[in-house]
């Protein structure tokens, strides 16, 4: 029979742009202290703990809970991508709810470098090989200052020729972000912007054969 599982607490540090930020293990102990603090309980309390990072070496999670403590206890260090704050949090909820534990730690911390992302890999196949070649199909094997700005764009000329969404409809989810961001002390980004500032700023990349898609 499963258990219930519960969130004792939660902690969260202030979003800095890249490269203005504490190292990864300054930030992730203080998250995790923030943390103790807002369960009411000791670190020594904690049985495993699981840590996300993507851009970092093996075993950074530890590093970031020694600033916490050594008790000794299991530290699994998590990468999923942009799943691997979700799949640390899902691990230590299965932790708790097998009854392997009463008490596990879920972590997460990235130290970004300034400019897009990219892999640190090159000398072996890409985990995204497929994923990229879907996007070479969509917009065209073309460099626009990294691969993420030529996913979302794959994505969002994808969702616009299939469902006829508008670029307008991208520009108010934008202007409803910034919102939700000025009321957050801990964004990095806090001006409120409209859907006609969206619409009026330079745009990352126009697209191949974006005027196909100006009936939408």
């Amino acid at each position: 029979m499963t258990r219930k599982v519960f969130v004792a607490g939660v902690g969260m540090i202030q979003f800095k742009k890249p490269g203005t930020s504490d190292s990864y293990d300054v930030m992730g102990g203080q998250a995790v202290q923030q943390a103790l603090a807002d369960a009411g309980i000791s670190y020594d309390k904690v049985q495993q703990a699981y840590a996300g990072y993507v851009y970092g070496d093996s075993t950074c999670g530890q590093k970031a809970l020694y600033r916490v403590g050594m008790t000794g206890i299991p530290v699994i260090n998590v990468n999923n991508n942009c799943a691997t704050g979700s799949s640390a949090l899902f691990l230590a909820r299965q932790a708790v709810q097998s009854g392997a534990v009463d008490v596990a730690l879920a972590v997460g911390f990235e130290q970004m470098n300034p400019g897009a992302l990219k892999s640190v890999w090159t000398d072996r196949p890409p985990a995204l090989e497929r994923a990229n070649a879907l996007v070479n199909e969509l917009v065209g094997d073309i460099d626009v200052g990294g691969n993420a700005i030529r996913q979302f764009a794959g994505a969002g000329m994808a969702h616009m020729k299939k469902y006829g969404t508008k670029l307008e409809t991208f520009a108010k989810i934008r202007a409803k972000a910034s919102r939700h961001a000025a009321n957050n002390p801990l964004a990095v980004f806090r001006n409120v912007l409209t859907t006609e500032d969206v619409m009026a700023a330079p745009m990352l990349w126009e697209g191949k054969g974006i005027g196909a898609l100006d009936g939408f």
